[in-house]
């Protein structure tokens, strides 16, 4: 069978501060901000992709930040945590500069024979950084993180769920994914095997259903490879009768988006486009760039948002 899904693409969370979020992420993180653009759907909020040098597909985290936005809770039916990969000797200095900038984290502590320790952004998202000796993708650091402990990309992703048996079975039936490893209550799936594409469904039946806010993923995106892929993805989904959209027009990557059985908004995006295709890689993240039917709008959508600095020389 034709492998329509490759393994992750992007994972799109919601913020209130706009500025605080940048600090965080590409200050303390050192990710690199590849993309300043605006939610293509609310043009007057921001919309930033974090990821590595090239802003490749399985290490971008996306955020729209609406600032005074309300905490959200997270919970069942949502993604609950985003792991990043980082190099196996690298949590010693990890923790040391959490610990420097007041960010608080768990002690360290394993899964899968891995270290991993585990924090949250201002706004209360789940990240965990987890070393590991597997991942020979090159990290990013604007200079304020030496090279060989900057993040490489994502590790893999946390679905909470009621049971795991339904979002398994979508997986492996329509995305491609296998099952790799499982450890309590906890199931891992991989349409690659590679670190970076892993999807890990922990069973939550006693927790709380997820509420939307800041602090919450909106959506996971997988990754296909171009405009014919995505389109036999969709004829796929809808022919079995699911509740999937158009492909609609990102700029960067063309997509669908629909729903698994647990409640996780899932999107798939393709590959092929890429970040440098409105500005070139030397140039990422500097200018606010808008789709070109929002440049007649330019002058009002830049005054209606709030001025931001990265300036990573503060988290050296």
């Amino acid at each position: 069978m034709k492998q329509l899904i490759k393994g992750l693409h992007h994972v799109t969370a919601m913020a209130d501060d706009p500025q605080q979020n940048l600090d965080f992420y590409a200050g303390i993180l050192g990710l690199r901000l590849v993309k300043k653009t605006i939610n293509f759907d609310a043009p007057d909020v921001y919309h930033f992709y974090y990821g590595d040098e090239d802003g490749k597909p399985g290490t971008i985290l996306t955020f729209f930040p609406y600032k005074g936005l309300h905490r959200g809770r997270q919970g069942k039916g949502q993604l609950t945590t985003t792991s990043f990969s980082i190099p196996a000797n690298s949590l010693g200095y990890w923790t040391e500069r959490l610990k420097r900038f007041n960010i608080p984290f768990s002690n360290p502590q394993e899964r899968f024979e891995e270290g991993f320790i585990y924090l949250e952004d201002p706004d209360g998202l789940g990240i965990e950084l987890i070393a590991n000796d597997r991942d020979t993708r090159p990290g990013f650091t604007y200079g304020q993180i030496p090279l060989e402990h900057a993040v490489k990309g994502f590790h893999s992703i946390t679905l909470s769920e009621n049971g795991y048996e339904k979002t398994a079975g979508f997986l492996t039936t329509y995305l491609n994914h296998q099952a790799v490893a499982e450890q309590s209550n906890r199931f891992r799936f991989s349409a690659s095997g590679k670190v970076g594409d892993l999807v890990d469904i922990v069973c939550e039946p006693d927790r709380l259903r997820g509420l939307g806010g800041s602090g919450t993923v909106h959506h996971v995106a997988f990754a296909t490879d171009n405009d014919q892929t995505i389109q036999e993805m969709q004829e796929k989904l809808a022919s079995k009768g699911m509740n999937v959209t158009t492909v609609l027009d990102r700029q960067y990557f063309h997509s669908i988006y629909f729903r698994e059985p647990g409640g996780v908004l899932f999107e798939v995006a393709t590959c092929d486009i890429g970040f440098t295709y409105d500005e070139p890689l030397e140039e990422l993240g500097q200018a606010l760039k808008l789709p070109p039917w929002e440049e007649k709008n330019r002058s009002r959508i830049e005054s209606g948002l709030e001025p931001i600095l990265l300036d990573w020389k503060k988290f050296v």
